[in-house]
């Protein structure tokens, strides 16, 4: 009997590690892959502690792993499709006033569909991943469900809700049942020599998380100056570029105010800041675009779920009203702080991943 054949995608961090040990201990033939997304600045190209996706200490990392598990490794370089799928949309949403999450679209475009068909040219049978997420098969509905990861506080479902059935069919994430602890203590029973490696917190391409400074190379049409409002149109300051500010940023607004002022919206055909009190951050409704489910075939009126508007946002009490077009109308039960256009909304019933879209305003 020919044994199972599986891909690993391998950052060089410990929960990819640990899923290639898990699946090579089960009698799986293992390959592991390193995606090469991105050339960083010379001055950073080698700190020591550049170890992300796109850093070369990246690939040296997960060929190490791959040499200490008996396993062929190979790197792809994706640089172009991560510029065109990725960064592209990176800067044009911040050109266009929005703030938008390059995680979600480079798993998408690149960790699923682009890798899931280098592994069907290599001949493996599945996708495996290090996502703190769960993948289950459900008889009575005949669908596969993506879940949360057991460890609340690691759980990356919001990051890949974009799956679609023909990825979760062919996709193992063998550590979605373990904390983050435990991944770490089975990396050391085994000996892997990326055990206590750090996690990165910044975005792989921005390395210094200076975006000004990335986007102001590709987008200078972002750092126009241009007025500063308040919700009664008077002009309060002046600003240096609309790349600068996110919704509920407090920092850099440079006005003098007898309360602290946030920015509430980006208004990006003006030109405008528009600012207000931390009250005013808090809303109710908001339109999201480009829905997508991933465990549900279909909803086809109103229906009550959890919603996550951001990767850090606590879910809340929601209500979904399909418009027609791919796009959904969201009322929270209780107002919700800084709901923030081009940031992804995603949705769950339980511990499964209903689906998700992306916000495209918010309704006042």
């Amino acid at each position: 009997m020919n044994r199972k054949r599986v891909m690993v995608a391998m950052s060089g961090g410990v929960d990819s590690s640990v899923a290639a040990a898990l699946l090579k201990e089960k009698g799986y033939e293992v390959v592991g892959v390193t995606m090469k997304l991105f050339d960083l600045p010379p001055e950073y190209c080698h700190l020591e502690n550049l170890r992300r996706c796109c850093g070369w200490r990246a690939a040296e990392d997960a060929n190490r792993v791959a040499t200490f598990l008996g396993i062929q490794h190979f790197v792809v370089d994706l640089r172009k499709e991560f510029e065109e799928k990725v960064i592209s949309d990176f800067c044009q949403e911040y050109a266009r006033g929005r703030t938008p999450n390059p995680c979600i679209r480079c798993n998408k475009y690149l960790k699923f569909n682009t890798l899931m068909a280098r592994a069907e040219k290599l001949g493996a049978d599945y996708l495996v991943t290090g996502h703190h997420a769960r993948i289950e098969y459900d008889a009575k509905k005949k669908r596969y469900l993506l879940k949360k990861g057991v460890d609340k506080e690691k759980d990356q479902s919001y990051f890949i809700y974009l799956l679609n059935q023909a990825h979760l069919r062919r996709i193992l994430m063998p550590i979605g049942h373990l904390t983050k602890e435990e991944v770490r203590e089975i990396a050391r029973k085994k000996g892997l020599p990326v055990t206590e490696r750090v996690e990165s917190q910044e975005i792989c391409f921005i390395p210094d998380n200076d975006y000004p400074g990335f986007l102001r190379q590709r987008i200078p049409e972002a750092f126009k100056p241009g007025p500063i409002v308040g919700f009664d149109h008077k002009i309060l300051g002046k600003h240096k570029g609309i790349a600068y500010f996110t919704i509920g940023q407090r920092r850099g607004l440079g006005i003098a105010a007898s309360h602290p002022l946030y920015v509430l919206e980006i208004r990006a055909e003006k030109n405008e800041i528009v600012v207000g009190q931390n009250e005013n951050l808090y809303k109710k409704k908001f339109i999201a675009s480009k829905i997508h489910l991933t465990s549900l075939e279909k909803i086809d009126g109103p229906f009550s779920l959890k919603a996550k508007i951001r990767y850090k946002h606590r879910e809340a009490d929601s209500r979904v009203v399909p418009l027609g077009s791919g796009k959904m109308e969201v009322e929270f039960k209780k107002a919700q702080r800084a709901i923030t256009p081009g940031q992804s909304v995603v949705f769950y019933e339980g511990q499964i991943v209903v689906g998700g879209g992306l916000i495209e305003r918010v309704l006042s």
